[in-house]
């Protein structure tokens, strides 16, 4: 039985979820694992069946609505809503704006939580420990993968539906940096924009796809195969570190509305680089004071977090 501030909580959580979205590399699967509601998650959305539907038709809608644990994912998909609605802009504005800072923020929430999610696992082992380097290594890889050429196919869109979303409910990895990575990013944000409603429901319909039969097998490997599903996704989060790393030289530009008004240039492949070397290539300042102070605000929230969960639990 959950009160309502507990709901409030999870309405927070699910803001933190949506804010972390609509950031290029960060994941809003590995907020729900940092808050504490990642494994209800899943196990949540895996209850989407045509049992649970039966239920409805059979019984009505309350048992369905328990079934489903309605009260629990209205107040993160809220909380999520929420979020997109209320902060996109604000979150947006800080990463053309700031930056350095911004990256630095989610650096620091990041790396505090690895630690954190590696406790979860009961019993580190050879296999638990080959778990977290796999992890580690294939998110890495992952981070540092050139864009395909944008292919336009109905099947292929569909399919990268079904992997952006696999993406965004797992820690550490970003759905739209995976959308950028297979060459169908553009493809969804055109079609967004032009309102091309055939092309969006083919990617939702390869979204709600993924999203159901890939919560299901994470349930599957959370209830056979615990410590080593969440060693891989602590492994995950450090190998994520590659992509929101603070300083970038660009290397290549996607520029939208070329010579237009409302011209935009969105990063497509970039290099980590140094604070000194950012001064040096940019020419602007690397901020560090400003980078080691954001990144230890985000580090001191995950404890703090940490701390009120520990003593509520």
């Amino acid at each position: 039985m959950r009160s309502v501030k507990d709901y409030s909580l999870l309405v927070l959580k699910g803001m933190g979820m949506g804010a972390a979205d609509v950031v290029p590399g960060v994941s809003g699967g590995t907020i729900a694992f940092i808050s504490g509601i990642y494994e209800e998650l899943i196990d949540t959305i895996s209850r989407v069946n045509f049992k649970t539907i039966g239920i409805l038709f059979k019984q009505g809608i309350k048992p369905f609505w328990k079934a489903m644990n309605g009260n629990f994912l209205l107040a993160v998909l809220g909380g999520i809503a929420i979020s997109i609605l209320s902060l996109s802009k604000l979150i947006s504005y800080l990463l053309e704006n700031e930056p350095i800072g911004t990256w630095s923020f989610f650096f620091g929430l990041i790396l505090a939580s690895i630690p954190l999610v590696a406790k979860k696992v009961k019993n580190w082992s050879g296999s638990r420990y080959f778990a977290f380097a796999a992890g580690a290594i294939i998110a890495w890889l992952l981070t540092d993968l050139p864009p395909v050429t944008e292919p336009g196919a109905t099947w292929y869109l569909f399919i990268s539906g079904m992997i952006a979303i696999c993406a965004m409910i797992l820690p550490g990895i970003s759905g739209s940096f995976i959308l950028i990575l297979l060459g169908s990013y553009f493809t969804v944000l055109t079609a967004l924009n032009d309102r091309d409603i055939t092309t969006i429901l083919v990617f939702i319909a390869g979204a709600v796809t993924g999203l159901l039969v890939f919560s299901k097998f994470l349930k599957f490997m959370f209830s056979r195969f615990h410590d080593i599903t969440v060693a891989t996704l602590a492994g995950f989060l450090l190998g994520s570190l590659n992509k929101i790393w603070p300083w970038k030289n660009v290397l290549e530009w996607f520029v939208k509305h070329p010579g237009e008004a409302n011209e935009q240039k969105i990063a497509l492949v970039e290099e980590n680089i140094l604070p000194g070397t950012y001064t040096s290539l940019t020419g602007e300042p690397s901020q560090l004071t400003v980078a080691i102070i954001m990144a230890v605000v985000g580090i001191a929230i995950i404890f703090i977090l940490e701390k009120v969960a520990t003593k509520k639990a």
